[in-house]
């Protein structure tokens, strides 16, 4: 963990302003309370899933979110070239359309009802819902990748490295005994497990635990592309033209992807996503990232299950 700290305080070191990092605390104070008091996803952007404005409301929200945090890094660092620059245009917005396209996404219900003719309607929906993000993120950021952006250092930190994975290791050990202990707090069996009965195991005649250990190599997967968009189409990828200054923005951003969730879980997410973001940004890899994110995620739903168990 030492190698961790060090990491983060070199960054701090480096990147650190009382008045950036003030200013963005505050913006994303604003963008959190307005959220929760409005329910503003909950009840508005999500609350007709079919409707196809719902990616246009996303970009909206992630938009705000994003550039307002790239305006503050301009502002008091006094760079606004920046928004002149086509290279940073093309790669964000290129980043907000995939990921909003994902996250109003919903071609997937209608995939479920096909597949057996929707006997195992809930089950597929669940599985499918994770695995969309192959077509709506992995795909289109490879196209970019190879069609336009060719960076030199791989595929936005995919390219395998061991560096930093026992930091990575240490920090998953380190969160065990929060997860054990927000198992216990009613909000989080609320959202916890991810997964419940379906019934699909009598569909398929399987023993419970298959259908859902299936479920959660799905719901793994899904964490891939959200470690490739952030940690590296944003922090790597754009460390050619914000330098350091890639995490903050990113990580504003990154809160704002949890709203649907409990707000201890939206507020984590931003100190999580900055040290993820620093570790990323300094061993230019997102493996250490995508490990610490799956063993978080499937911690969470493990502790659920331990308290409660698949039904549901």
């Amino acid at each position: 963990m030492i190698e961790l700290f060090r990491e983060v305080k070199a960054h701090l070191r480096a990147d650190f302003r009382a008045d950036l990092y003030g200013a963005t605390a505050l913006f994303l104070s604003l963008l959190i309370t307005v959220n929760y008091w409005l329910n503003l996803e909950d009840s508005y952007i999500d609350a007709d899933p079919t409707n196809p404005w719902r990616s246009v409301w996303y970009v909206g929200l992630y938009a705000t979110a994003y550039y307002g945090a790239v305006w503050l890094w301009t502002h008091f660092h006094k760079k606004p070239e920046l928004w002149r620059q086509g290279r940073f245009w093309r790669h964000t917005l290129v980043g907000l359309v995939v990921y909003s396209v994902y996250a109003g996404f919903y071609g997937y219900a209608h995939w479920s009802e096909q597949l057996v003719n929707g006997q195992i309607y809930t089950y597929a929906f669940k599985c499918l819902s994770n695995l969309q993000s192959v077509l709506t993120i992995v795909l289109p950021l490879l196209l970019y990748y190879w069609l336009i952006d060719k960076p030199q250092n791989g595929f936005y930190g995919l390219r395998p490295k061991r560096k930093g994975l026992l930091v990575y290791a240490g920090l998953l050990a380190l969160m065990a005994p929060l997860i054990i202990w927000a198992s216990y707090q009613p909000d989080f069996l609320q959202a916890y497990p991810t997964y419940r009965d379906t019934n699909a195991d009598e569909f398929f005649g399987v023993a419970p635990w298959v259908t859902a250990l299936v479920y959660e190599l799905c719901y793994g997967w899904d964490f891939v592309p959200t470690e490739l968009l952030f940690r590296g189409f944003l922090v790597i990828g754009l460390s050619r033209v914000l330098g350091r200054g890639a995490v903050l923005p990113m990580v504003v951003w990154y809160c704002t992807i949890h709203f649907g969730r409990p707000l201890g879980e939206a507020i984590s997410s931003v100190f999580g996503g900055y040290i993820l973001g620093v570790l990323a940004l300094n061993t230019r890899s997102i493996w250490g990232g995508m490990l610490i994110h799956i063993g978080i995620a499937w911690g969470m739903d493990a502790a659920a299950f331990w308290q409660g168990g698949v039904s549901g």
